[in-house]
């Protein structure tokens, strides 16, 4: 079985190295990861990961923006939604954006992703 490729996208070094940490195992591969929405694109050309983890809350671009930038790319990787704030599932713009689905950061861990991917 082939590793899922992950890129992480967060504005916290401390978050991405432990997400980085957390997800690496024999079902997660992380290949890299990114400190603002800015960045997304060319990471995404360059690494051609299968899932893009995103920060609700980025500087400019904000998650939401990187999910609808991400959906319009051919060979779209599918997007996962992160935030510190657990009430961020509720927010309308999150629950309309074209993402696999919300994780609150306390809760990431490999399961809580293998139950949004198909």
């Amino acid at each position: 079985m082939t590793a899922v490729r992950v890129l992480i996208v967060d504005d916290h070094d401390g978050f991405r190295a432990a997400a980085t940490a957390l997800l690496t195992t024999p079902t997660f591969e992380v290949v890299g990861s990114v400190a603002d929405g800015e960045s997304v694109v060319a990471a995404v050309h360059s690494l051609a990961p299968d899932v893009v983890l995103v920060d609700v809350q980025l500087p400019g671009i904000d998650g939401v923006e990187v999910a609808e930038i991400l959906h319009r790319l051919p060979h779209a990787p599918a997007v996962i939604l992160i935030s510190s704030r657990d009430d961020a599932a509720d927010d309308e713009r999150i629950r309309q954006a074209p993402v696999l689905g919300f994780v609150a950061k306390r809760d990431l861990d490999v399961s809580a992703l293998e139950v949004l991917l198909p």
